[in-house]
């Protein structure tokens, strides 16, 4: 049995672990409230977005563009968002392991796809398995602006515009509820799904014309739909880190619990030995 020092010592770090949990907790909750408007607040921008090119897209069957026409696939682009730090429970291990069951399945060599990577956690888990990594950005703050994630987006839009990939899929955990993250895969590249949710159509004016705007517009689109990923993404990893450091405080509780009840019970036992040894002594000198 431990001794009652020891049982002591370790109520006491634990007390101090949970402390520590409790206020990681607090501050993942105060973010996720942040990261949450984020993501609301970046939908209707996104789906005006959508309207305009669907509008120009549905209006003139003779309007074009490489980013709306499905080619052969030579080569797959996966993006991946993940989180720089872990202590965020199943959040970085569930869309990892869909991401590597996908491409097990769908590829036979490395030269079919390649990764775009947003998230320490990513990025090694990549490296690690010798996956091939075009591009990389490590270090996203907890409130990312459009600026900080531009221009990995412009730049893997490009790659789709020069070929270098033939499709692009994203990787994400969508934020339902401050309880529950769904791992969400969504096709970015081609742009198929581009039709106007809104029963009434809006009549717009385009200046100089439908093709130019068009040529300007779905590049914005696209990385306009990778940075609300980002931002659904952070509401969940905020999320995902605040459901995991209560589980930690409450696990800490029972820990704490548990060890003070053993603690009594030693401490008592301790008590009985020593009266026991008393009267004992009295016994003998009588």
């Amino acid at each position: 049995m431990a001794s009652l020092r020891d049982i002591k010592g370790r109520i006491e770090s634990t007390e101090k672990t949970k402390k520590i949990t409790k206020a990681m907790e607090m501050v993942s909750a105060s973010k996720m409230g942040r990261a949450e408007q984020n993501a609301k607040g970046f939908v209707p921008y996104s789906e005006k977005l959508k309207e305009v090119v669907s509008s120009i897209a549905q209006s003139n069957t003779d309007v074009s563009h490489p980013m709306l026409q499905k080619r052969d696939v030579k080569k797959t682009g996966y993006f991946v968002i993940t989180s720089d730090r872990g202590l965020a429970g199943a959040y970085n291990g569930n869309v990892l392991r869909h991401f590597h069951q996908t491409i097990q399945k769908r590829h036979q060599s490395a030269d079919e796809y390649t990764v775009i990577v947003v998230g320490r956690v990513g990025y090694e888990f990549c490296k690690k398995r010798n996956l091939p990594i075009a591009k990389s950005i490590l270090g996203v703050a907890d409130q990312p602006d459009f600026a900080d994630i531009k221009e990995l987006a412009s730049e893997t839009v490009q790659m789709y515009s020069d070929e270098e990939i033939d499709e692009l899929y994203i990787f994400y955990n969508h934020y339902v509820s401050a309880i529950s993250q769904k791992v969400t895969t969504t096709q970015l590249l081609p742009i198929t799904n581009i039709q106007s949710g809104s029963g009434v159509a809006t009549q717009y004016e385009y200046e100089p014309n439908q093709e130019q705007i068009l040529e300007v517009l779905l590049p914005q689109y696209a990385e306009s739909l990778i940075y609300g990923a980002l931002l659904d993404g952070k509401a969940s990893e905020h999320a995902a880190r605040m459901t995991a450091m209560k589980s930690a405080s409450d696990n800490a509780e029972e820990l704490i619990d548990d060890l003070s009840l053993s603690y009594n019970r030693a401490r008592q036992a301790a008590i009985t030995q020593e009266i026991t040894e008393i009267i004992g002594g009295v016994a003998a000198l009588e």
